[in-house]
């Protein structure tokens, strides 16, 4: 993510009486408001932790991953807090639909797609959303888990593995074959990624300098 206020002390939470702040959320690339809502300390933590906005839901009365049920996550890349320290503006790339009835968001607004959203954010969804829930809570039943486990050296080496795997398949007519393939050598790299603690975004940014 590109700018994280980590210093949760500048937040007023115990300004209400139940501790929560309201928090709206903007998306990263359209500017548009995409939905409003409420954290406490614990969701702030967990939101900077994750990458992945997280609320205090006020009905359920309890801490809620926008995206927990639907995987429309939202996926923090700037964290900002007003002049007052009682409200929190986050940026972020919406990994779907924010609002439940399917829209764009909950303002009934219509988001245009454009390049930099579409199918290709399904990657910042899987590495923030998946592959780093399994790095941060462990499963021993998770293939994604067990490649943790492994450490760095040998997920480098499987990741080498899938790359020759695209190479043979390349030289066939089967394209059904080599997009799986390349799918294999795409996810098993986001897990390298996240093991060095590198976002697919830091990557999209050398590739943008290039190409500016």
């Amino acid at each position: 993510m590109n700018t994280m206020n980590k210093n949760k002390s500048t937040i007023a939470f115990d300004k209400s009486a139940d501790g929560l702040v309201p928090v709206v959320i903007q998306d990263v690339h359209s500017d548009k408001v995409l939905m409003l809502g409420f954290m406490n300390e614990e969701a702030y933590e967990k939101t900077l932790q994750e990458g992945t906005v997280t609320f205090y839901s006020r009905s359920k009365q309890r801490l809620w991953t926008k995206g927990e049920t639907s995987g429309n996550f939202l996926l923090v890349k700037e964290v900002l807090i007003d002049c007052d320290q009682d409200t929190v503006l986050i940026k972020a790339a919406p990994a779907g639909p924010t609002c439940h009835t399917g829209a764009d968001t909950c303002f009934g607004e219509v988001i245009e797609k454009n390049s930099s959203r579409g199918e290709a954010a399904f990657l910042n969804y899987l590495q923030k959303a998946v592959i780093r829930d399994r790095k941060l809570n462990p499963s021993e039943s998770s293939y994604t888990t067990s490649l943790f486990n492994l450490g760095i050296n040998k997920i480098a080496q499987k990741v080498g593995e899938e790359a020759v795997e695209v190479v043979i398949e390349a030289k066939d007519d089967n394209d059904d074959l080599f997009k799986g393939e390349v799918s294999d050598l795409l996810f098993h790299l986001l897990v390298l990624l996240e093991q060095k603690n590198i976002d697919l975004d830091d990557v999209i940014s050398v590739l943008r300098s290039r190409h500016a």
